[in-house]
């Protein structure tokens, strides 16, 4: 039970980071928390990558991938916190749950990846929740809502570009993916950079990078010791943290509707997932099985 625990434990996490990442983007410019929440994170990053050796940095495979990745991964993290300083956090956590599906419904014609009738079927009814959530109406084209399914697509095309970086160690991408993110917030941080009021918001500041560096290492942990199929659909739980601290720290109340999308959005991705996993146990044993 260890690695269920590990990523149960993983995504209450990064629920606390979110969290505190919404209280402090309504006090603090975005560029400003991004910077400092990066700083901390490297703190923790630094010491391992100079462990496992600065080769790895210095000599990357597929340059242009790597480039492509922190681009994607520094366009995730700013729409993420530009969306959760306006829309409830259950809300933009939803539609980064869609991520998956994107990648599914992206994989056929980015990686070459077949995927037959029942996961089309399941991509679908993914999109249908997402357009639930939206709300079809006038304010699904608010600046907030199209944020949310830019930065959702940006996190999607982050985990495809992953996958052409498999050779790559973990510790290496996730370091690029802190710096490109410091490096954008450096920019962005005097435009609308606020005095700090309190040492309280600076610990949380700093604890916005150090949460979540421990939350990767949680889940990258909980994946190593258990199989993928035990322990990936746990991260659907982070929905139901989202629901919880949007409700008792910022009193947001879930929508019927986001719940019903968020309902298809989950199916939709187990069912993608589990489908996978057994396409995947059926090639070992009979590789040229039709789909």
């Amino acid at each position: 039970m260890t690695g269920p625990f590990l990523m149960l434990l993983g995504m209450l996490m990064f629920a606390l980071n979110d969290a505190m990442g919404k209280w402090l983007v309504a006090s603090y410019g975005l560029g400003q928390v991004i910077l400092i929440r990066s700083l901390a994170a490297l703190v923790i990053l630094v010491p391992m990558v100079w462990m496992a050796g600065l080769s790895n940095l210095l000599s990357v495979d597929r340059p242009v991938m790597q480039f492509a990745r922190v681009a994607f991964s520094t366009a995730e993290v700013f729409c993420f916190y530009y969306a959760v300083m306006y829309l409830p956090l259950a809300d933009v956590m939803t539609y980064w749950l869609a991520a998956p599906i994107y990648v599914a419904a992206a994989s056929p014609f980015l990686l070459g990846e077949k995927v037959g009738w029942r996961r089309w079927t399941a991509i679908a009814v993914g999109f249908i929740g997402v357009i639930i959530t939206l709300e079809p109406s006038s304010a699904m084209f608010t600046m907030p809502a199209i944020i949310s399914i830019v930065g959702s697509a940006a996190f999607a095309f982050m985990l495809i570009s992953g996958r052409f970086l498999r050779g790559t160690p973990d510790s290496t991408l996730v370091f690029f993916q802190v710096a490109g993110a410091g490096l954008a917030g450096l920019v962005f941080a005097p435009v609308d950079w606020s005095p700090i009021a309190s040492s309280r918001d600076l610990v949380l500041l700093g604890l916005l990078g150090i949460v979540a560096m421990a939350a990767h290492m949680l889940v990258n942990r909980a994946l190593k010791i258990s199989d993928a199929a035990t322990v990936a659909p746990l991260q659907y739980t982070l929905l139901l943290w989202a629901v919880v601290f949007g409700w008792i720290f910022f009193g947001d109340v879930p929508r019927f509707g986001m719940l019903i999308g968020a309902a298809l959005i989950i199916a939709s991705g187990l069912f993608i997932f589990i489908r996978e996993q057994m396409l995947k146990k059926r090639e070992t044993v009979l590789p040229s099985i039709p789909e």
